[in-house]
């Protein structure tokens, strides 16, 4: 049995007993506050025209999604109708999940150590997929490279957006930041 008391994330521990201090090295960080750290990880399925021809797809995508991530995800809804696409107000679409704190350490460890390798042709995520303020957006096209999903059981593969919020001013400082954590960047 897991003790959650005194329990930490290898990646938590790492960022507070290296990673700090790498970045504070690298930048000249005066005060330890400047440092940056992750702040969230949001997690998407957009199920599309599936969701629209069967309403259990979404279902199917929100289970999928909360064994990904640990935690339960909400089911996204449309906004408004659209006639040319057949989607009507408040009707299921996808899902959705933003991690922080423990679970969020757990996914980008999972992340980064199990499910990007098993991508097909994996070369490197794209080093260029920061917004400018320090957060990083990636998208996967199959959910099923996780291992928590049963592949025998999955009936449709999503794909899935990814974006990782730092405290990070820069997109430099965010890069550097999961460069240290191993993040595969290919440029």
């Amino acid at each position: 049995m897991l003790d959650t008391a005194t329990y930490t994330p290898r990646l938590k521990a790492d960022y507070k007993d290296r990673i700090r201090a790498a970045l504070k090295e690298e930048f000249g960080y005066k005060n330890d506050m400047q440092i940056p750290r992750l702040d969230k990880i949001v997690l998407n399925i957009g199920c599309g025209a599936a969701a629209v021809r069967d309403s259990k797809k979404a279902k199917s995508a929100q289970q999928d999604l909360t064994a990904i991530a640990g935690q339960k995800a909400l089911t996204t809804i449309a906004k408004k109708s659209i006639a040319g696409f057949r989607v009507r107000e408040e009707m299921p679409l996808g899902a959705k999940v933003t991690l922080r704190g423990d679970r969020m350490f757990e996914f980008l460890d999972r992340l980064i150590t199990i499910a990007l390798p098993r991508v097909r042709d994996f070369r490197g995520v794209n080093g260029k997929s920061f917004d400018g303020r320090g957060n990083y957006a990636m998208g996967m096209k199959e959910h099923i490279v996780f291992p928590e999903i049963d592949f025998d059981k999955v009936d449709e593969t999503w794909g899935m957006d990814i974006v990782i919020a730092t405290t990070a001013k820069t997109d430099d400082e965010a890069k550097a930041m999961l460069k240290l954590f191993n993040m595969p960047f290919n440029s």
